[in-house]
């Protein structure tokens, strides 16, 4: 049964530390945190066969601090996942169904927590989502269909519970 697993990138420096938005990088505790999030859903048995990342350099890294434990996913970096919406989101991950049946979707909020919750609303798990969907929070959902119809909430994580 095809997954998609949606993680928000672990914390990022302050934007008055970096250059621009885009260059901003993980700080110390954001490296962690994106580690244990992968070290979690490899203890669940979760990986990935693709990874679509936004190519913004927190995403990027919090990638990077994963993919070993998340089974070295073939990997996408389109432009057009940078700040995307939650629309725009969905749509490359089920665009992506069809070269893959686990897909990690690293982005950033508001887009990513958004389609979280509405995922987790589908599956009636709402009450389940952490509040903001924070940093390296990570959601895995089964998704027998692409119409998306019946979703099930497989995993939560949030590295700060």
């Amino acid at each position: 049964m095809p997954r998609l697993i949606l993680v928000r990138h672990a914390k990022a420096v302050d934007r008055y530390d970096a250059d621009d938005d885009f260059e901003r990088g993980l700080t110390p505790r954001g490296r962690e945190d994106a580690a244990e999030t992968a070290r979690q859903l490899q203890a669940a048995g979760i990986g990935a066969d693709l990874a679509l990342v936004s190519p913004a350099q927190r995403t990027l890294q919090t990638y990077i601090a994963m993919r070993e434990m998340i089974g070295n996913p073939g990997f996408e970096d389109p432009m057009a996942l940078y700040h995307a919406s939650p629309d725009m989101l969905l749509r490359a991950l089920l665009d992506a169904l069809d070269r893959a049946t686990s897909i990690l979707l690293v982005g950033h909020n508001p887009g990513i927590g958004v389609l979280a919750q509405n995922l987790a609303e589908r599956a009636g798990r709402l009450q389940d989502m952490p509040d903001g969907y924070p940093t390296s929070a990570a959601a895995a959902f089964s998704v027998p269909d692409a119409n998306l119809d019946t979703v099930t909430l497989d995993l939560i994580v949030n590295p700060k519970a």
